[in-house]
């Protein structure tokens, strides 16, 4: 949804010896760069997507082999004279090469998490992994025959076993983009441009699709931003790329305060998270704070850095999220929809005591939500309070 994968092409077309790519960067911002063509079309680039081999292996437990024997295959297609029958590894195979060519090597691995979340109670498939990846790109011999390596995924690096295979790489996330902020997903100004050539509502496309802060950019959700431009309904997008139907085992553990938050942020508020306590796995998720964390980086809630709050981040986000809680049929959102719509009643019939009472029953009910004597107190109970508005 955030063009992970179109990123990984675009390297691959910037990058690959089997391409032609110069037109297609020539107006570009790197074509401006004194060294555009230092790099360009110069390097045999090994693409894996992670997701097409799972897809298409029978067996599981064959899933790194199929991966190491499908790159042989190609490679030896390319360097039959430098690879014989006996190379056992990836690893070994590029060393050989570098060492008989000087051709270095730009390794691309999309998906690369995959196996993490899907295979996360597999041990075995999972070890093979961790061994694939340390063996890869792990030590002084990797940097000889590798000249760039990129990662694409929605887990960070987990905090345990694959830290030390892949401690040597800069991470960028949901949660720290750092200076790839404004090169994920689409920015404001971008979106204010589309909106001008496709002559679309703008404040309609930042109410549907914006609310993603990475550092200090405004980022929208790039496949929701084209789809309403070239289909021009605007609707929620994200369905065709995810059911919200994987978030609801997560918002159904029984975690102090979870339910509660996740009321709070339908109704437009912010909950603080510590996002350091996540393991970046799916197995390890002990807390309230774990099943945000993970939202964020699924891209299901925003996340302010400076803050260290969560929120979703826009209308069709919100519509997700209310599908994933109403397919559940909470007891707890069923009451708080009921109390809303009280309030709502009250406040149309002007019945001052009555928004008064349910103002202060709604406060107290969700007092351990936010501080209660807290300055911003008063308006994130107003704003949960006023869902049936919404």
């Amino acid at each position: 949804r955030f063009g992970k994968s179109y990123t990984a092409n675009m390297l691959a077309a910037y990058y690959s010896k089997g391409c032609d790519s110069e037109k297609m960067f020539d107006g570009l911002t790197i074509g401006k760069s004194s060294d555009f063509k230092k790099h360009l079309n110069k390097y045999d680039v090994i693409h894996i997507d992670v997701q097409w081999f799972l897809s298409s292996c029978a067996d599981i437990k064959s899933i790194i082999s199929y991966i190491t024997q499908s790159v042989f295959e190609e490679l030896k297609e390319y360097y039959p004279e430098v690879l014989p029958n006996e190379v056992l590894t990836l690893a070994d195979a590029l060393s050989r090469i570098r060492n008989s060519t000087g051709q270095k090597f730009i390794v691309i691995i999309d998906e690369w998490d995959i196996l993490i979340r899907d295979e996360a109670t597999n041990k075995a498939v999972q070890e093979e992994y961790i061994y694939f990846l340390r063996g890869l790109f792990k030590g002084t011999e990797p940097t000889k025959y590798i000249q760039l390596a990129y990662l694409t995924g929605i887990l960070p690096i987990k905090k345990e076993k694959t830290q030390s295979a892949l401690n040597n790489f800069d991470e960028f996330t949901m949660v720290s983009a750092g200076t790839l902020a404004p090169f994920i997903g689409f920015t404001e100004e971008e979106v204010k441009n589309l909106c001008e050539e496709y002559h679309k509502d703008f404040d309609k496309v930042k109410k549907w699709y914006d609310g993603y802060l990475l550092r200090d950019y405004q980022v929208y959700n790039p496949r929701a931003v084209v789809s309403v431009m070239l289909k021009g309904e605007f609707k929620s997008y994200w369905s065709e790329t995810a059911s919200y139907e994987a978030i609801v085992p997560l918002i159904n553990m029984n975690y102090d305060g979870l339910k509660t938050a996740i009321i709070e942020m339908l109704s437009g508020g912010e909950v603080k998270v510590n996002t350091a306590t996540f393991k970046n796995d799916t197995v390890n998720i002990q807390s309230k704070d774990d099943v945000l964390t993970y939202m964020i980086h699924l891209g299901y809630l925003g996340y302010d850095q400076n803050r260290k709050t969560a929120f979703v981040p826009n209308e069709e986000i919100r519509q997700e999220l209310t599908l994933a809680v109403e397919s559940k049929h909470w007891n707890e959102m069923l009451l708080f929809q009921q109390e809303s719509e009280k309030l709502l009643d009250a406040t149309l019939d002007m019945d001052g005591d009555a928004v008064a009472t349910q103002v202060e029953k709604i406060h107290d009910d969700y007092v351990s939500a936010i501080q209660y004597n807290n300055e911003n107190s008063l308006s994130s109970v107003l704003a949960i309070a006023y869902l049936s508005a919404m």
